[in-house]
């Protein structure tokens, strides 16, 4: 009996001494631990904060296109209407909120698109404070040993605007869209040649997020090969560049480095007929009687 209580004894003091270091760890300056919460495969960039996950959920989303197609859509009122909105890099809606809209949720950004978000930064990390961040890239410019170029830009970033929500796509995140990739087009990407577009990471990302989704501005598989297709710039925001359908066509047929827009455009169209994603403007749907009906 006395063993018995002595036994019981210990086990309440190692009890006690675990709750204290954990608290310890809770309050400690410059160590927070948090709960693993959220959608695991986009991580906080944020100093002293440990696994906190993007925590996000919409009801019905709007993820605007950057494409020319948006120019005189006149539909930014509507845009600005839905619940989230998502945006791509650093697409402006200054000057063009009239057809794009003026909100931004959540904006998803290349590797290759943060210096362009550097060079307006007290904007788009002070001014637009509630707007969260997701940024993907390559391992090499994302390693968090020090060594990622990139992931330390967006540390002194996160360090300077603490209020500011950035989150990175996760490693593991990287190579389950990958995989996506393979099992949708039986290629292996990094094989062909093939970079994934930051519109592919953003639809993958917009049905993590949301119940439903209205896609505004993206053109199906088969536009450009039509012979009356209208001819818009690759970006609403750049008139002067290349038009959208040569850059496509470009991309598609690139031995290295290219994005297979064309290609992913088919598998999205693939996902709308098992999720709720409509597109607008302009308007199309999958040929499947059975996705009649949703999105009007």
């Amino acid at each position: 009996m006395k063993y018995m209580r002595i036994r019981w004894l210990c086990l309440v003091v190692i009890s006690l001494s675990l709750l204290f270091w954990y608290g310890h760890l809770i309050h400690s300056e410059g160590s927070t631990i948090m709960p693993n919460t959220g959608l695991q495969g986009y991580t906080k960039i944020s100093p002293g904060l440990m696994h906190q996950f993007l925590n996000m959920h919409c009801s019905q989303c709007a993820l605007v296109s950057s494409s020319g197609q948006m120019l005189g859509a006149v539909i930014g009122e509507e845009i600005d209407k839905t619940e989230c909105v998502i945006r791509m890099n650093n697409a402006p809606t200054s000057g063009y909120e009239r057809d794009v809209g003026s909100r931004t949720s959540l904006r998803v950004v290349s590797h290759t698109s943060v210096p362009l978000l550097l060079k307006n930064e007290s904007y788009y990390f002070k001014h637009l404070a509630d707007t969260t961040y997701v940024f993907w890239g390559p391992e090499r410019n994302m390693k968090q040993d020090g060594k990622g170029r990139i992931f330390n830009i967006l540390q002194k970033v996160a360090r300077k605007y603490p209020k500011a929500k950035l989150y990175v796509v996760t490693r593991e995140k990287i190579q389950y869209c990958d995989s996506i990739f393979q099992n949708e087009t039986g290629k292996n990407r990094m094989k062909s040649g093939a970079f994934l577009s930051t519109g592919f990471f953003t639809i993958i990302l917009a049905m993590d997020v949301c119940d439903s989704i209205h896609v505004y501005g993206m053109i199906d598989d088969n536009y450009c090969s039509r012979a009356n297709h209208s001819v818009v710039p690759y970006h609403y925001y750049e008139r002067s560049r290349v038009d959208e359908c040569r850059m496509y066509r470009v991309h598609e047929r690139a031995r290295h480095g290219g994005h297979r827009f064309i290609t992913e455009k088919t598998i999205y169209a693939r996902w709308a007929l098992h999720h709720k994603m409509a597109f607008k403007h302009p308007s199309w749907r999958p040929q499947d009687e059975a996705h009649r009906g949703w999105g009007d």
